[in-house]
């Protein structure tokens, strides 16, 4: 292995969280990262800094991929929501929670709300904790105009946060009771755990079935979700909790193993305030073999008539 083939995949679990979080998309953010390794390894000169040179390529190409796809977004069918992340590869115990933070489903929704400029200035530098010089470098600012972008980008992104932020423990367990009444078909014992303004919303983007409309309230999303799981259950589409975008999640699986959508909870003051499932099969491809869910949503309506 050449060094500067070492230098790259020291770097690379950077380079691809950088990318997902300005683009919301794990293949967008492979893309992004093997087109930066292309540009470093056919540059004639070694940079002084590896790093800077890398994770300023790796934003240049992300804030052009993400200027393109908010044209696509806008035309997108039904709610857009970013493609489930498992696991972060970019691990760094001093901004253990500005990273689990920022990865989540709600903040990604909340970045799309700024401008790529903004999103990338605010992802590398509250993120990440990169210097304003580096930043200015990246997105081709003066870092005094760097630091007003952080500015506007800091009052839209507080104006969406919540107020209470949950405990990792407390947020857990509260998780596995829910997956446990989702399994048990438990109208009364979802319906404690759903915050009473509770929304449950899919991203199908025209490709799978999905939700006409957010539902909200408790009461609705509790009787929707002890209705719809048991019949899917019935058909041999199982789940298996799993931590998606930092939260508590679950990926669905039909009987052979291949991936239905992903599921990823908001748990807020000691009570779930959103439910976010994935279905798009594009936005899936990257978790493994994607399952026919217009198949599956044939059988579970023809078990729902059969239960009658």
């Amino acid at each position: 292995m050449t060094k500067k083939v070492e230098q790259f995949e020291e770097l690379r679990p950077l380079l691809f969280s950088i990318a997902y979080r300005i683009l919301g998309s794990v293949a967008e953010a492979e893309d992004a990262v093997q087109e930066t390794w292309l540009r470093f390894d056919g540059s004639p000169t070694v940079p002084t800094s590896v790093k800077a040179f890398l994770s300023t390529t790796v934003t240049r190409i992300a804030i052009d991929v993400l200027r393109s796809a908010r044209v696509r977004r806008e035309e997108y069918v039904g709610p857009w929501f970013p493609e489930p992340l498992l696991s972060d590869p970019y691990q760094d115990p001093a901004r253990s929670a500005e990273l689990a933070d920022s990865v989540s489903m709600a903040a990604l929704l909340l970045l799309e709300r700024l401008s790529p400029l903004e999103r990338s200035v605010f992802v590398l530098r509250e993120v990440f904790g990169f210097g304003y010089d580096d930043i200015a470098s990246a997105v081709g600012r003066s870092e005094a105009a760097c630091r007003q972008l952080l500015v506007r980008a800091r009052r839209h992104m507080e104006a969406g946060r919540p107020r209470f932020a949950a405990d990792r423990e407390e947020r857990d367990e509260l998780a596995t009771r829910f997956f446990d009444a989702l399994r048990e078909g438990d109208v009364a014992a979802l319906r404690e755990l759903l915050a009473a303004d509770v929304s449950m919303v899919g991203d199908g983007g025209g490709r799978a079935p999905q939700l006409a409309r957010a539902v909200v309230g408790a009461e609705n999303v509790a009787r929707l979700l002890a209705s719809v799981f048991p019949l899917m259950a019935r058909i041999e589409v199982t789940f298996e909790p799993h931590e998606v975008n930092g939260q508590p999640g679950a990926i669905f699986r039909d009987r052979d193993g291949k991936v239905l959508l992903a599921l990823a909870l908001d748990v807020l003051d000691g009570q779930i305030q959103t439910i976010r499932s994935v279905i798009n099969p594009d936005k899936l491809s990257h978790l493994g073999p994607v399952a026919d869910a217009w198949a599956i949503d044939r059988e579970v309506k023809r078990a729902r008539r059969e239960a009658k």
